[in-house]
């Protein structure tokens, strides 16, 4: 029976190469898939190419629609009513704006216009004028830049007509265009409103030794004109008082004619407190206007002083508050003129002027 030799040194060597063989495949194919993957990412970091965005305000939803898809962009649509019945499914406005470089496949904002909000004339006889008009103020209030944006649909002619009549002060008795008119664009309208009986005739409150808070009161309810002014107290009479009116209590009066009140001023006040005379000059109305004064604290607190009804002119009110309170004069719920309180002149120190 033979024998084999078996040459250990050549088996060995024989193992070791093709272990060197196999180490070095599984090093290339590792250093092949890392450059693949490297690749894979760049190219994903470096996303979609770049476009330009089409300018497509004031053109047709579906014009701009398929000027977009050429670009590879893509809308998202906002509806909002406009002007003009003729701006219906018009672009009012884009964002970005055309020319913009951006990636392909951003979403572009689209503002589409719905048409006109109403288009009809409303049948404003019987209602307030200044209701009309805050009615119509929100609802095209719309602050774009776009297509629209120029002309509000309804307006004013401006000024109105007033006439006397039975109804109450601020009442539309005529309106032009009449009510049903087809709206097509920008209309203004035409009003005649009521200043309220010819002869109309007020009572004047009786406020003689009333606090001036009592009289203010009073005076809201009443709905006369007036006009206040301040004194020291003379011969035993009480701080903050009513001390003369003109015309007298329980006296009937033209609805136009002002009562001169007369108070005192306080016989004390406390350390920051000032008592004095607020006085502002609001423009003239036909008929009275919801006026009121608003007193705020440095704590933020918020209190009404005074809500009355007033047709206008020099508006006068007596307030005993803190150094620093701020006073704010509304009328028709909008803010005319604020001021902030502070010391009299002759309080004032040397180091203070």
């Amino acid at each position: 029976m033979g024998f084999i030799n078996f040459d250990l040194d050549a088996v060995e060597g024989y193992v070791a190469n093709h272990l060197r063989l196999f180490i070095s495949m599984a090093l290339g194919l590792l250093v092949f898939v890392g450059i693949i993957a490297a690749s894979i990412f760049f190219i994903a970091v470096r996303g979609a190419e770049q476009t330009m965005v089409p300018d497509v305000q004031g053109k047709g939803l579906t014009e701009a629609l398929l000027e977009l898809q050429v670009k590879e962009l893509y809308p998202r649509i906002q509806l909002r009513y406009s002007q003009s019945a003729l701006d219906r499914g018009l672009i009012l406005e884009q964002d970005p704006q055309g020319g913009t470089i951006v990636k392909a496949g951003r979403r572009i904002r689209l503002v589409v216009s719905q048409g006109v909000v109403i288009n009809r004339v409303g049948n404003y006889i019987g209602r307030n004028i200044d209701e009309v008009r805050m009615d119509l103020q929100t609802l095209f209030a719309s602050g774009g830049t776009g297509v629209s944006a120029a002309l509000p649909l309804l307006s004013f002619k401006e000024p109105l007509m007033y006439e006397y009549s039975p109804e109450a002060p601020g009442t539309i008795l005529q309106q032009r265009p009449e009510a049903g008119t087809d709206i097509s664009g920008p209309m203004t309208l035409e009003f005649v409103v009521s200043r309220g009986p010819e002869n109309a005739r007020l009572t004047v409150p009786q406020l003689m030794g009333l606090s001036v808070s009592g009289a203010l009161e009073q005076i809201s309810r009443s709905g006369v004109d007036f006009v206040f002014s301040v004194r020291a107290p003379r011969n035993q009479e009480k701080g903050e008082t009513v001390v003369y009116q003109e015309p007298p209590g329980d006296t009937a009066i033209p609805a136009n004619t002002t009562v001169a009140i007369t108070v005192t001023s306080p016989l004390d006040l406390k350390s920051g407190e000032v008592f004095q005379l607020f006085r502002h000059t609001l423009p003239k109305n036909p008929y009275p206007q919801p006026v009121r004064l608003d007193a705020i604290f440095d704590s933020g607190e918020r209190r009404s002083l005074m809500i009355v009804e007033y047709s206008g002119g020099d508006f006068t009110v007596p307030y005993r508050l803190p150094v620093g309170t701020v006073l704010v004069l509304s009328m028709l719920n909008r803010e005319m003129f604020r001021e902030t309180v502070s010391p009299p002149v002759e309080a004032l120190s040397l180091d203070q002027l």
